[in-house]
């Protein structure tokens, strides 16, 4: 009997350890979701040397990730990359992120502003969901020699450039003229009687400024040759696009506006489910250090949060971003938060009768 029941004890005990070895070995690896460029092979490669941790890499985009972290809760990652704007909703509503221990961040190596902006925007009751990670923004993109006097969107509108200007009939085209006419709108949000106001000014004023507009563009390919043909010598469009162009024809490039660029971010959260927490700290910590920040953006194509990276770019690239971003710049960048329900219906119908206008 007792024989019996040491045997019970010990095979009890083999499991138990069994399972904490598990355990153990599932913490050891990072379930990553994230974008594609935003891990390249070399980075993991570094990454699990130094910590021993391994790296599962499954590349995604907004709407697929929330759709897999709802539908498992918040499970099956420990880390994933959703813009901030892609946050503080689903959390409220479906509960899929849990909260960021910041004392487990170097928060040392960020931006500042752009570490604030978005904790601020990711953050629901009091709690902080997202760190920055990538980023880029939409503004200004000039032939210097022939535009020189677009500061800001408003000046699109400008006689000096009549009939050469190009922009999108987006949301985007929305903020950035409501910034450069003195407006927030993003400060009314939550106020939809005051954002309605401040959009309806935003119509006039596009309906006013419809024939100074060679063509709204709808692709980036698109804007690309117009922009080369010298048929659009001033338009609005995403720091990437201008830097792309200005390798080709060096008066072309892109410039923050005066009244601010717009500017998106790709985050880091933890899952709600997530097994992985250490190994997600790691992570963030290591990629975030300036000289791996800038090996991610030399295959992303995008710039990090990670303060100094621009230092270790391609001569190239460091020199186009930092004439485009000086620090003032860069603080001045408008962050989207989340949007309010409701409000793109609202957008969508102040660009329609712009569309239609005569």
């Amino acid at each position: 009997m007792n024989q019996k029941r040491n045997l019970k004890i010990t095979a009890l005990a083999i499991s138990a350890t069994l399972s904490a070895f598990t355990v153990q070995a599932q913490a050891d690896t990072l379930r990553l979701l994230t974008w594609g460029g935003y891990a390249p092979d070399n980075v993991v490669e570094m990454f699990e040397k130094q910590t021993g941790h391994t790296v599962e890499v499954t590349l995604s985009n907004n709407e697929e990730m929330i759709a897999k972290l709802r539908a498992t809760g918040g499970g099956g990652f420990d880390l994933a990359q959703p813009s901030q704007d892609r946050i503080a909703g689903p959390q409220a509503e479906f509960g899929i992120y849990k909260p960021i221990d910041l004392s487990k961040i170097d928060s040392s190596q960020f931006i500042p502003s752009m570490l604030e902006a978005t904790k601020g925007n990711t953050s629901v009751d009091g709690e902080v969901y997202g760190v920055p990670h990538v980023w880029g923004t939409s503004g200004l993109v000039i032939d210097t020699e022939k535009a020189s006097m677009v500061k800001d969107y408003i000046d699109l509108c400008s006689d000096a450039v009549a009939g050469k200007v190009s922009y999108r009939l987006k949301r985007p085209t929305l903020i950035g003229f409501a910034y450069s006419m003195g407006m927030d709108p993003f400060a009314a949000y939550n106020d939809e009687a005051a954002y309605k106001d401040i959009m309806e000014k935003v119509e006039a004023k596009l309906i006013e400024c419809k024939p100074n507009v060679k063509a709204y563009w709808g692709g980036g390919d698109e804007l690309m040759n117009l922009l080369r043909s010298g048929e659009v010598v001033a338009s609005m469009a995403w720091d990437t696009g201008g830097w792309k162009l200005n390798s080709d024809m060096p008066s072309i490039t892109f410039v923050a506006p005066a009244s601010g660029a717009l500017g998106w971010i790709d985050t880091f959260v933890l899952p709600a489910k997530g097994q992985a927490d250490d190994a997600a700290y790691a992570w963030i910590n290591f990629v975030m250090q300036p000289e791996i920040a800038a090996m991610i953006t030399d295959v992303a194509g995008n710039f990090t949060a990670s303060k100094g990276a621009d230092e270790f770019v391609s001569a190239e690239l460091k020199a186009k971003y930092q004439a485009s971003f000086p620090p003032e710049d860069v603080d001045n960048i408008k962050w989207y938060p989340p949007v309010p329900a409701g409000l793109e219906v609202l957008e969508g119908s102040i660009l329609d009768r712009v569309n239609a206008a005569n």
